[in-house]
């Protein structure tokens, strides 16, 4: 059983990862969710997640560029719990989602899908979605990773 579930898991990654790619060139466009037109970091995730399995994971509310600052909550954090797996961020691999702080006692507000060691699919203000070398401050800053579940 343990065979299947690695080959079930890889499978599922390349499928995350190509899904991932997809979406590069896509501008960004905060709140927004649609390959090819616009989405911001949370867009792509969701885009990936529809692609997996049909719909959405959840509505996100309205939120603003300052949106965790305001309250100091892991809400991002939070989100990714309801719907994904969560694992250490050292056992994170291709096809897992990270979430990153952007400023270092900040909360969690980026969010990054793996696609190979080191590299990661993300869009962000002002740039499209794109495929980058994991910058080494972000790396110290991942404070999260979630897998996408899957089923046999």
């Amino acid at each position: 059983m343990a065979e299947r579930e690695v080959i079930a898991g890889a499978a599922i990654r390349d499928r995350i990862v190509a899904e991932a790619r997809g979406w590069i060139g896509t501008p960004y466009v905060h709140q927004a969710s649609c390959k090819g037109s616009g989405a911001d970091c949370l867009g792509l995730v969701r885009g990936v997640w529809r692609a997996l399995y049909g719909h959405e994971p959840e509505i996100p509310p309205a939120y603003g560029q300052s949106w965790a600052e305001e309250s100091g909550e892991e809400t991002l954090r939070d989100a990714a719990r309801r719907h994904l797996i969560e694992i250490d961020v050292a056992a994170a691999m291709p096809g897992d989602v990270i979430l990153i702080r952007v400023r270092d006692r900040g909360p969690a507000k980026h969010a990054a899908i793996l696609v190979e060691p080191g590299r990661i699919v993300h869009a962000y203000d002002r740039h499209a979605v794109q495929e980058c070398a994991l910058p080494d401050a972000w790396r110290r800053r991942t404070a999260y990773a979630f897998r996408f579940p899957y089923a046999e």
